[in-house]
Formats: structure tokens, C-alpha cells, sequence
């Protein structure tokens, strides 16, 4: 696996190695051992799965707070997304910034999103297909959310916020400005 380091310390983009040949394909999409290797040991809880019908589905950006902080290994198994991290760590140089990385069923890429950042992300095209990994158990009580459109964080969705598909919840999400008391320590 190739390991690529983003503007955000702590966010990786993952190449897992393809083997091909007539057929189709293989991968290895995950082994702790490798993980462990590569100087990250994480323990995985949770696997979750998406499935988002239109383009311009936009999911997040969604966290839990600590003690449920979560990191996630996101990966697409059908379609395309722009795969957003942000920055939520008070006291923090990059407090408010993010990194946005597409990932593609095609290239196979993931993105690792460590705990103190809030993740979402926008279908490129229809019917996507999210697998991700997560190191804490869902929290309903630790659950929250800052706004996708959030002009001081800046994301370019490469839609205008007024044509998403959100649900209620990421629509009512607060400003980051707003928000102070969601932040990590």
C-alpha cells in the first residue's frame, strides 16, 4: 500500500496495491498487520456502508465527540465522491481548514480521517456506494455535525449549497463559529 500524506497532518490518502490481469482484479483493502507496519495501529470496531442515488448527494460533515471520537477509513465500492476532512481540533495552526480527495471505486483509493476532524462528502455521480471503517462505536449521544456550507471553511463542493441533497440534520448543522463547544481538545 502506498501511503500519500494531505495538506493536514494526520489525513492520509491510501493506494492499496491492485493485482490484475484477464479476469479483473484483486486487492487488499485492509491488514493490520501492514497498518501496523506502516506506523499506524488502529482498532477497527465498525464497518459502515452508504448508499447515495443522486449526484450531488452531499453526506456530512459529521463527527462524534470524545470520549466516541472516531477515525475512519473511507473507500468508495461503486462510483465516485469528493471525500472532504476538517480540521476540528481547538488550539489547533489548522483549526477550520480541510482537504478534500477524490476517491473512486475505479482507483480503489481511501482516505483516513483521524479523530479530532469532521468528514464528509459529495457524490460525483449517481448511485455511490461509501464503505468505511470506524475505531469507536456509533454514539448517538456524542453525535454532531458543522455546517457543509460553512463560508469560513471554504469547501467547493462543485455544486452551490442551494442545489445539495442533505438531509434535515446537515442542513441544520451550526456554523463553526457556532460551535466552539463541539471542538476537540
Amino acid at each position: 500500500m502506498k501511503i500519500v500524506e494531505t495538506a493536514l497532518e494526520g489525513v492520509i490518502e491510501v493506494e492499496p496495491v491492485r493485482h490484475g490481469d484477464e479476469r479483473g482484479w484483486f486487492s487488499e483493502t485492509w491488514n493490520a498487520q501492514r497498518w501496523r507496519d506502516a506506523g499506524y495501529d488502529i482498532d477497527w470496531v465498525q464497518d459502515n456502508e452508504s448508499l447515495s442515488g443522486p449526484k450531488g448527494t452531499i453526506r456530512g460533515i459529521h463527527f462524534q465527540r470524545d470520549p466516541s471520537a472516531q477515525d475512519k477509513l473511507v473507500r468508495v465500492v461503486a462510483g465516485r465522491i469528493l471525500d472532504v476532512a476538517v480540521d476540528l481540533r481547538r488550539g489547533s495552526p489548522t483549526l477550520g481548514r480541510h482537504v478534500a480527495v477524490e476517491l473512486s471505486a475505479q482507483r480503489g483509493n481511501q482516505l483516513l480521517v483521524p479523530k479530532g476532524f469532521g468528514h464528509g462528502f459529495v457524490t460525483l455521480e449517481a448511485d455511490c456506494h461509501v464503505a468505511y471503517k470506524t475505531s469507536a462505536h456509533y454514539d448517538p449521544e456524542r453525535d454532531a455535525g458543522i455546517s457543509f456550507a460553512d463560508p469560513a471553511i471554504g469547501i467547493d463542493w462543485g455544486i452551490e449549497p442551494e442545489h445539495a441533497i442533505v438531509s434535515q440534520k446537515d442542513a441544520d448543522a451550526p456554523l463553526l463559529a457556532d460551535a466552539d463547544h463541539l471542538l476537540f481538545d
